[in-house]
């Protein structure tokens, strides 16, 4: 006989039932055994007994004798072999019985350690088994419910045709496989949401019997599935939402797959990679948090464009692509450029315009001085009195007044004119000595000195020369006409170098300012005849240089209006928009 399969689960509850039965499977047969010994012992005495006596024996008595006593040897044989054999039915019985209490307990144990109720209908609808699991997720005990017909009580009061309908569907095997979803109500009234599957219980003869169900309390994930369900939800109704293209990519061997893409993206490009391709601008790898901007020539749109790879749910590396639509910005940008430009050309106009008379006297001087030398070189020639020794002197001093005036038209036209910006590496010695030169016309007129404090060993500034000369101008101007009824009679103009800056510090002895942050204000404006636009027009130039104008009051009186510039290196690098890539 082959020996039965040895379980790999522990074997405390077979050991246990061994223990139980060990000592009283032998007894029965030791018991027979022992009174079979007793009444042959009988039997063998009274025989000796009947022996001794002589009178009693003759010869067919002693054959009938022997006879009777093989006889009783061989029943005894008979009676030992049975009792062997019984008492080897008895031990296997009793390891039978032993190995079914053990399977029971065993059972019992695994039901009572569960965590899912189990409960038992029979045929007619009645409750005829529950597990401790079932017991504790209703709250009543298994006394109060076995044998208990339909309505159950944990079944919702008010719902009772509802948990019917459910019970006459699992009765009628039409359940699905998928489990049924019910709401029940333990013993103190509090409610809970429970998935039950349903399968029907036969008999080893295969008849149905009744109706298996088990239950598993899914009130916790319910509630945490349906917070993800509205979080998820809520995630998608924002970035289908957004007026940014949303994409994820992945790299396949057959080229960009697409994994993700929200609302506007499929608008503005539709369900395929080309949108993401041709917005990727041959990018490959890692990338900075700067952004891009790339133009689509699919859609004749500009976007502004941020690209990161992050792991996705199956652990692979993919490309995150948030594209934002600039086209509407940069048409904005540009015309805003165009005004500006418009704006700083009427600003030097206007600027010009004020020193109108001013200029025309300045341009007097060397005209009268040219005229004047002229008619004596001309009176010279018609008197005969030719001599070059003395007629050369006045045709130089009349060529040297020319030349000044030629510069300072020269210089008028070139602040007038329009141009492009153009940043370049300019001394800002140069620029000071223009701004300077022209601020002289105003401060001669109201007896005013420009002193200017410059270090010999600066290095040059990165700018326009044009703009940054009427910036310097505008502030020139300003503390001059600040400093007409002061009693100290030098403006100061000083630069100094700030790490990898320039600063220009324009200081007046003036009546001061209570909020000098407010000059910078458009439309604000401390003269009666201005219109508060030629700060806020000097800040902006100096902000698109990179630099920054502000105002401080002088501790000794007046204002001090500084603006830094940045410094021109040797060999300035390549300045790129675009953020590199970095390796992978």
């Amino acid at each position: 006989m082959a020996s039965p399969p040895k379980s790999y689960i522990a074997t405390q509850f077979h050991d246990h039932a061994r223990l139980r039965r060990r000592g009283w499977y032998w007894l029965t047969p030791v018991v027979v055994l022992v009174l079979y010994l007793c009444v042959m012992g009988v039997f063998f005495w009274l025989q000796r007994i009947r022996d001794d006596s002589v009178m009693f024996v003759t010869i067919d008595q002693e054959l009938r004798q022997q006879r009777l006593t093989w006889l009783v040897l061989a029943l005894s044989c008979v009676i030992v072999i049975s009792l062997l054999a019984l008492w080897r039915y008895t031990r296997y019985r009793s390891e039978a019985e032993a190995a079914q209490a053990a399977e029971t307990s065993f059972r019992r144990a695994m039901e009572n350690s569960m965590s899912t109720g189990m409960r038992v209908l029979d045929m007619e609808g009645r409750i005829a088994y529950v597990n401790p699991a079932f017991c504790r997720m209703i709250g009543w005990n298994e006394a109060d419910l076995i044998g208990r017909s339909p309505p159950f009580p944990y079944w919702v009061p008010g719902r009772h045709e509802q948990h019917q309908h459910t019970l006459d569907l699992l009765m009628s095997g039409n359940a699905p496989s998928s489990g049924l979803e019910v709401e029940s109500q333990r013993r103190d009234g509090s409610r809970f949401t429970a998935r039950m599957y349903v399968s029907p219980l036969r008999d080893p003869n295969g008849d149905q019997i009744g109706w298996m169900t088990s239950m598993t309390d899914i009130t916790e994930p319910k509630r945490i599935r349906e917070a993800l369900t509205a979080a998820h939800e809520r995630f998608m109704t924002v970035l289908e939402g957004l007026d940014d293209a949303i994409s994820v990519t992945a790299d396949t061997q057959d080229g960009l797959e697409l994994l993700f893409a929200n609302r506007t993206y499929r608008r503005v490009f539709g369900a395929q990679t080309d949108g993401h391709e041709e917005l990727l601008a041959g990018r490959r790898g890692r990338f900075t948090d700067e952004s891009v901007e790339v133009f689509a020539p699919s859609v004749q749109r500009w976007f502004e464009v941020h690209h990161r790879m992050l792991a996705w749910t199956d652990g692979r590396r993919v490309r995150l692509q948030v594209a934002r639509d600039i086209t509407e910005r940069r048409k904005h940008e540009e015309a805003s450029r165009v005004q500006q430009e418009k704006i700083q050309l009427t600003s030097r106009l206007t600027t010009m315009g004020e020193m109108a008379s001013s200029l025309a006297h300045e341009l007097n001087q060397p005209l009268t001085a040219i005229a004047n030398y002229s008619m004596g070189a001309v009176a010279m020639l018609r008197s005969g009195n030719a001599d070059p020794e003395r007629l050369l002197p006045a045709l130089e001093k009349a060529a040297s007044q020319a030349e000044r005036a030629g510069k300072i038209i020269s210089r008028i036209r070139e602040f007038v004119k329009r141009s492009e910006p153009r940043r370049q590496s300019v001394p800002i010695t140069q620029i000071l000595d223009n701004a300077v030169a022209f601020a002289e016309i105003d401060s001669r007129k109201r007896r005013i000195s420009i002193a200017q404090q410059v270090p010999a060993d600066l290095p040059n500034a990165l700018a326009d020369p044009i703009l940054i000369e009427q910036v310097l101008l505008n502030l020139l101007k300003n503390g001059l006409e600040a400093m007409e009824k002061s009693t100290v009679d030098t403006l100061r103009v000083v630069v100094q170098q700030q790490e990898n800056q320039l600063e220009v510090a324009v200081i007046d002895a003036g009546h001061g300012l209570a909020d000098p942050e407010r000059l910078f204000e458009p439309f604000f404006s401390t003269k009666s005849e201005g219109l508060g636009m030629g700060l806020n027009i000097c800040r902006t130039i100096i902000e698109s240089h990179h630099g920054r104008l502000w105002a401080e009051a002088n501790p000794t009186g007046g204002t001090i209006f500084r603006f830094t510039l940045p410094c021109a290196a040797p060999q300035a690098p390549i300045q790129r928009d675009k953020s590199e890539e970095l390796p992978a």
